[in-house]
């Protein structure tokens, strides 16, 4: 059984935004999975839901926190070490470009609010993490990212283009068959076979 939490920020009016690609991500795979349905617990501030890919049994977890506050919702499913092997973190990242994921495992928050509020909150930097691509690409394929403070958040808190949905929503599948990987296999296989 995996934990694996898409981060992002509750409201309508950040559905569709940079941010918000791993609550995107965990949506898209709901949809497609054998699901029980989201169900809003107040106590832990998070929708959560039971999903089934392939036979590995996953919760999937949104916080309803904002981003800086996400540790919140993940704390009371990590009770021990054990716990925190089977945590999935799905996230935005500006490093990479649309249509690119890189799996990661007992690194820093690199700047991501949401990761570090999980870090801090459970006291550990060891679980896995998927980290989705949101920047444009270069014509070399790079990530084209912008510049300054003011400008890096304008752009995460900016919907993505119909065009990068749909990048978004295939992704989702390859994202499907790593958490099937980890699950059943190991990170390092799933590492190797996706990054």
């Amino acid at each position: 059984m995996l934990y694996v939490v898409g981060l992002g920020n509750p409201g309508d009016e950040y559905r569709y935004t940079r941010h918000n690609t791993g609550r995107i991500i965990l949506e898209l795979l709901a949809k497609k999975h054998e699901f029980s349905g989201w169900k809003d617990d107040k106590s832990i501030k998070a929708i959560v839901g039971k999903a089934e890919i392939e036979n590995e049994k996953m919760t999937f977890v949104l916080p309803n926190n904002f981003m800086n506050n996400s540790g919140k919702s993940v704390l009371p499913y990590i009770k021990s070490k054990k716990d925190l092997e089977k945590l999935v973190v799905i996230y935005d990242d500006l490093d990479l470009s649309i249509g690119r994921i890189k799996i990661s495992y007992d690194r820093s928050a690199g700047g991501h609010n949401g990761l570090a509020s999980i870090i801090k909150t459970v006291k550990s930097q060891e679980f896995v993490r998927i980290r989705v691509g949101i920047s444009p690409s270069t014509a070399k394929g790079l990530a084209k990212k912008p510049a300054g403070e003011k400008a890096v958040l304008a752009f995460l808190l900016k919907n993505f283009k119909d065009s990068e949905l749909v990048e978004i929503k295939k992704l989702s599948k390859k994202i499907g068959e790593a958490l099937v990987c980890i699950s059943a296999e190991s990170k390092e296989k799933a590492m190797t076979l996706f990054n």
